[in-house]
């Protein structure tokens, strides 16, 4: 039921954060408002929300800052505001943990739209419990986690699940648009510059010696060789 899904909404304009609030009521779920970032991290851990609807400009610390402390103790969903539609703005948040992200002004029925698939996404994650081990690595979907050569690695959600998505399917091609489809849910097109982001900061981190790699496909996209 809806009802049991709290949802934090986070807009220094008070009209746009009721607004929502209205809205999302109406479908049967909790809300609660901040019209700060920093009102919104010091209650976070206390409302435990199971999405959070984050405005971009925000007063003292904005959303790019209050997203990247929420990925530090949670993988909720997060949906961001945002009044610029310039691609920066869009591929910076996502990869800073993002789920979606929506341009100002938006219609309320798309908003609507954009959290039920999201939440969708989400529960369907979480249910799966999947876990995946090859070589040197276990990844576990069931609870977000990471064991590398025997170690647990902390990554943000996004790129663990970019890294089960190519680890799941060996020595197949996807093109950077198949790639947002399967983990941001949706596409981003002229906007493929996150996926290249992502695969650089995993590579980074997976930089021992394995009998697997994350191989550029020049032109195309990623493949997970794995002998």
């Amino acid at each position: 039921m809806n009802k049991d899904i709290k949802i934090m909404i986070v807009d220094d304009d008070e009209n746009i954060a009721e607004l929502i609030s209205l809205y999302l009521n109406k479908e049967g779920y909790k809300t609660k408002k901040y019209y700060s970032g920093v009102e919104a991290l010091k209650d976070f851990s206390l409302f435990t929300p199971d999405l959070i609807i984050l405005d971009i400009m925000l007063p003292e610390v904005d959303g790019y800052e209050v997203c990247t402390e929420i990925r530090k103790k949670s993988n909720a969903p997060i949906i961001m505001l945002t009044a610029k539609g310039e691609t920066f703005d869009k591929v910076l948040g996502l990869e800073l943990g993002a789920d979606d992200y929506i341009v100002k002004p938006f219609e309320p029925k798309e908003l609507l739209a954009r959290v039920k698939a999201v939440l969708r996404r989400y529960k369907s994650k979480n249910i799966d419990n999947k876990q995946l081990v090859i070589p040197n690595l276990t990844i576990d979907l069931s609870d977000f986690s990471i064991i590398y050569h025997g170690k647990k690695l902390e990554i943000p959600p996004k790129e663990l699940e970019l890294l089960y998505f190519l680890a799941s399917n060996p020595n197949q091609v996807f093109t950077r648009e198949q790639i947002l489809d399967n983990i941001w849910g949706y596409d981003f097109v002229g906007e493929t510059r996150t996926v290249d982001v992502h695969i650089k900061r995993l590579r980074e981190k997976l930089n021992k010696k394995d009998p697997w790699q994350i191989k550029t496909v020049w032109s195309v996209g990623y493949k997970f060789i794995l002998d």
